[in-house]
């Protein structure tokens, strides 16, 4: 590991927060795509497999923002433990559902139920944040996250989907709830780098939402997060077309590295200028990734498609996070990286479950079109609110900054 990457672990506690967050990070890349996996492998129902999917997304877009509103309001600990609780009993309920067969409304209904996970990732860079703002490391610490986050997608896949057809349907989403369990009860065990709750008096408040910049972000990720949803979905169907399902889960894998080696490379760079260009830039390239895949006529194809794709994932990704510092106050920091992440959510909703019913539809490669459209979208309403972007809100409750941390993010 590169050294500005281990300078960050010289803060106490920081090794430790880490490797929880990326044990309960696990489940992000493997509850929905083992959703499908067992679906489909127990019904054969691909669009029954993405509305199912598409639940689980958007009841974590409602509430996962009131989920890390109250966290910055009483503290991770007093918080993330009863809502994981809550997901993992729904998570129990959809795999007997699953199992024995029952009414398609309990499965839907257990899927609301899994969406009250809180978002890992949003409290490990809140904790991040704590530690290092103001300063370079800052950036360094998000990128080192966005490796993380890939690395989980790149591991998650092929654990999920080969677990659900090589040993029994529900063995995915089984271990995606274990690690869940793990990953939370060990990070809220760590109270000493738990950052500072903001109590409901505090000048800040209303919902950070109410940022303009940040109502640009969420809007954008919502295209964004519907490429990712109808990457998964399509990708598996048409790894079945191939007569290699199991396979699915290696190119989604090759998909997510591409992101990877993008987001390790970015992290040890220093830029200078307005972030909100990169951003913009990164959100383009995304959007333009998607049209090789319309193409797409055998799996090593769309292997490479997909890697070159993920090359502009993190480096969005972790501009994404500056944005967010530089729009959102910093006692509502984790409700804002939350919303960012909701905004995914609801968009991976939509794009799963679109898929899902092109591919009944038309069959999977049909389905490609699906983040084609998506990231056209992304573009458009990117560009629509790129002036919002270039003017970060006034601060609003917290500690005043000095005037150099504005520099500071514009190096990140």
């Amino acid at each position: 590991m590169p050294s500005p990457y281990l300078a960050l672990f010289a803060a106490p506690g920081s090794k430790g927060f880490a490797a929880a967050g990326f044990l309960g990070r696990m489940p992000l890349s493997m509850m929905g795509i083992g959703v499908v996996t067992m679906i489909s492998q127990l019904t054969g129902r691909y669009g029954l497999a993405g509305a199912l999917s598409a639940t689980i997304a958007l009841a974590a877009a409602v509430a996962g923002p009131q989920v890390s509103r109250l966290v910055d309001r009483y503290g991770q600990r007093r918080v993330l433990r009863p809502a994981t609780l809550v997901s993992l009993v729904a998570a129990a309920l959809l795999l007997f559902a699953a199992h024995y067969e029952w009414p398609d409304w309990v499965l839907f209904v257990a899927c609301v139920g899994i969406g009250c996970v809180p978002s890992i990732g949003a409290m490990i860079r809140a904790r991040w944040a704590a530690l290092y703002r103001g300063t370079p490391q800052l950036h360094t610490a998000y990128s080192f996250e966005s490796v993380v986050d890939e690395i989980c997608f790149i591991f998650g896949p092929i654990i999920s989907i080969g677990l659900s057809t090589a040993w029994f349907p529900e063995a995915g989403p089984l271990l995606a709830a274990c690690f869940l369990a793990a990953g939370v009860f060990w990070l809220t065990a760590q109270r000493a780098t738990e950052p500072k709750p903001h109590p409901r008096e505090h000048p800040g408040g209303g919902s950070a939402l109410r940022a303009p910049g940040l109502q640009v972000l969420v809007a954008t990720f919502v295209a964004t997060g519907a490429i990712f949803g109808a990457v998964d979905v399509v990708t598996v169907a048409f790894a079945e077309e191939q007569g290699h399902k199991g396979a699915a889960s290696l190119v989604l894998a090759i998909y997510a590295a591409g992101s990877c080696v993008a987001g390790a490379v970015f992290g040890l760079l220093r830029f200078h200028g307005a972030p909100e260009r990169r951003w913009l830039l990164g959100v383009f390239m995304m959007a333009v990734s998607m049209i090789p895949l319309l193409l797409v006529g055998n799996l090593p194809f769309l292997a490479v498609a997909l890697f070159v794709a993920g090359l502009s994932i993190a480096p969005t990704m972790i501009t994404t996070m500056s944005l967010i510092e530089e729009h959102v106050p910093r006692a509502q920091l984790t409700e804002g990286m939350t919303w960012v992440s909701t905004g995914l959510a609801v968009g991976v909703a939509l794009g799963s479950s679109v898929a899902g019913w092109v591919i009944d539809a038309a069959g999977a490669r049909a389905g490609y079109g699906v983040p084609a459209v998506s990231g056209a979208v992304a573009v458009a309403v990117g560009f629509l609110g790129y002036r919002r972007l270039s003017r970060p809100a006034p601060r609003r409750g917290g500690t005043v900054e000095h005037h150099s941390e504005r520099q500071e993010r514009h190096v990140a």
